[in-house]
């Protein structure tokens, strides 16, 4: 079988589980769990289910000239990205959220053409401005505040923030995916990132009062950890076996469709005539921006 296939289906469930995520998470944020608290459970459940998982995989030994690296992958795609699209969340709402990090692609455009030296052509210029004015309208000129978002503005910035950490995260965790198997690569980098968020983490997670949650909060705190941490994790690793980063990074299209419907379906968010316009604008940036230009033919 083509690995092309199983490649496009795990990315796909990936992106079906972040697009439910947006919803799901942000139900128990604030009232049972501050975001940063949320991450360390994140970091640290996904932690033990891949060390876990570990002991059914051939052991690799890490070589020492690839830990910098770790370290950087651990940083930007299980610190940074994290904390800022939990806050986020926290601040804004679920169809802001998923609009927004579909710039992530664009992100990943300037990043490859910045450090991997990739040309970037006029129409891809366009598309990367459309995107910023579709990002800018959603932080400046939408709701400020609406119930269970109390700062829109701010989240809707660090879901920018979130984006753009986790398109340094794939360019930086490609080279790691040839030499290392997925358990290998995912059981580290939460090691890592359990000792990285810990000092930011550890005094809202410590408030939780764990005694008192109903089994629906444990369940949604499960699914984020199982779903969307460990699951998320591993299968968009096993596609980027197969498939370019910035090809991984499209599929973040899917996010705003499913998270849209989701949100909308159970009442935890509205569509707005801003959002609508903002979601045009950044999607028909991200649609230039990452289009592949068609082969000139030759003519005898």
């Amino acid at each position: 079988m083509n690995k092309r296939y199983p490649a496009v289906a795990a990315a796909t469930i990936a992106s079906f589980i972040y697009g439910i995520n947006h919803t799901i998470a942000k139900d128990i944020m604030p009232a049972h769990i501050l975001p940063f608290g949320f991450i360390l459970l994140r970091v640290l459940g996904a932690s033990v289910l891949f060390w876990v998982a570990s002991i059914f995989v051939k052991n690799e030994k890490i070589d020492r000239k690839d830990w910098p690296r770790f370290l950087a992958c651990a940083v930007f795609g299980m610190a940074i990205n994290m904390l800022a699209f939990f806050k986020g969340l926290q601040l804004s709402t679920p169809i802001n959220s998923s609009v927004v990090i579909t710039t992530s692609p664009v992100m990943l455009l300037l990043l490859s053409a910045v450090f991997l030296k990739e040309k970037i052509g006029w129409v891809k210029i366009v598309g990367i401005l459309m995107g910023l004015v579709g990002t800018l309208v959603l932080i400046l000129f939408g709701e400020s505040q609406q119930e269970n978002a109390p700062s829109i503005q701010l989240g809707n910035l660090l879901f920018v923030v979130n984006a753009s950490s986790y398109a340094v995260y794939l360019i930086l965790v490609k080279p790691l995916t040839k030499k290392y198997s997925t358990v290998t690569l995912m059981k580290w980098l939460f090691l890592i990132g359990v000792v990285i968020n810990l000092p930011f983490t550890i005094g809202e997670f410590a408030a939780v009062q764990w005694s008192s949650l109903s089994t629906p909060v444990m369940a949604t705190m499960a699914f984020v950890v199982v779903g969307t941490t460990f699951m998320t994790y591993l299968l968009n690793i096993y596609a980027l076996k197969s498939l370019k980063a910035s090809t991984i990074g499209a599929f973040i299209y899917l996010q705003p469709l499913i998270a849209v419907l989701f949100a909308v379906i159970t009442g935890a968010d509205r569509l707005t005539l801003i959002r609508i316009i903002a979601a045009i604008f950044i999607f028909a940036g991200v649609y230039l921006s990452t289009r592949k230009p068609k082969k000139k033919q030759l003519t005898g």
